[in-house]
């Protein structure tokens, strides 16, 4: 599948670093070798990010992956950083939580202007509760309660419009068995439905947090082979990207 980022690209040189800490999943190759996989830049398979790395090469910003517990010294070379859907026991028979000293060190690295984005996922595919030591300091709270269930082909209910920032146009949105959020200050609500809070942004020293109740940018929803026409979460992607550059302090 083509993807057209064009109408959006302009050179910067940045690098957006994706965790592999806190969601570290391995599998086998056809190899038969141990590789990464799951919500990662080089998994082209359903539940891979290769499509949202191919966003932000679309607007000339470095991909990379951290497979240690995040500091600052090893997020000083990145204007990003991506913490997705955490492991839980179900999902890795050894999770690296979330502890206090490494949700201190990204809060740091935030407050020196470093913009964090956090995708977090439902209670049974996700651990919660460890990643909001780190959600708690930026007044955002995700709730381990399911929402957005969908069954079977009934996705309706993981339909969401959009029409406002971080999108300058009208989407519908796909999420699929989510969490919910609730806030207080910094943490303001970027976009809602009927189930609450869906994502939000806070900003923190010089720099900002967003966070969001789903992983909605794995190949499976982006592809456009999975869901009907209307559903565009890929070009929802771009404009998300746009807005998270637009988030970099200037150098003074």
């Amino acid at each position: 599948m083509a993807l057209s980022v064009a109408a959006f690209a302009q050179p910067h040189p940045r690098k957006v670093t994706l965790d592999a800490w806190f969601n570290s999943q391995q599998r086998k190759n056809p190899a038969g070798k141990m590789e990464y996989f799951h919500y990662k830049w080089q998994d082209s398979t359903d539940s891979g990010f290769s499509l949202f790395g191919a966003i932000w090469h679309g607007f000339g910003v470095k991909t990379d992956t951290l497979y240690t517990p995040p500091t600052v010294e090893n997020l000083k070379d990145s204007q990003f950083y991506v913490i997705v859907s955490p492991d839980i026991p179900v999902k890795n028979p050894n999770p690296h939580y979330m502890r206090d000293q490494d949700a201190a060190q990204v809060a740091d690295w935030v407050r020196r202007g470093g913009v964090l984005v956090m995708m977090e996922n439902d209670p049974g595919n996700a651990d919660i509760e460890h990643l909001n030591r780190l959600a708690n300091q930026f007044g955002i709270h995700f709730n381990p309660v399911l929402s957005h269930h969908v069954v079977g082909d009934d996705i309706v209910h993981g339909r969401i419009p959009a029409d406002r920032p971080p999108f300058q146009n009208r989407h519908i949105l796909y999420m699929k068995d989510t969490c919910t959020m609730s806030l207080k200050s910094p943490a303001t609500p970027l976009l809602q439905d009927l189930s609450g809070v869906v994502m939000a942004a806070a900003k923190f020293g010089k720099g900002t947090v967003f966070a969001v109740v789903d992983p909605w940018l794995y190949n499976e929803y982006t592809d456009g082979k999975h869901l009907p026409p209307e559903y565009d979460n890929l070009a929802a992607g771009k404009e998300l990207v746009r807005w998270l550059l637009r988030q970099v302090p200037k150098k003074d």
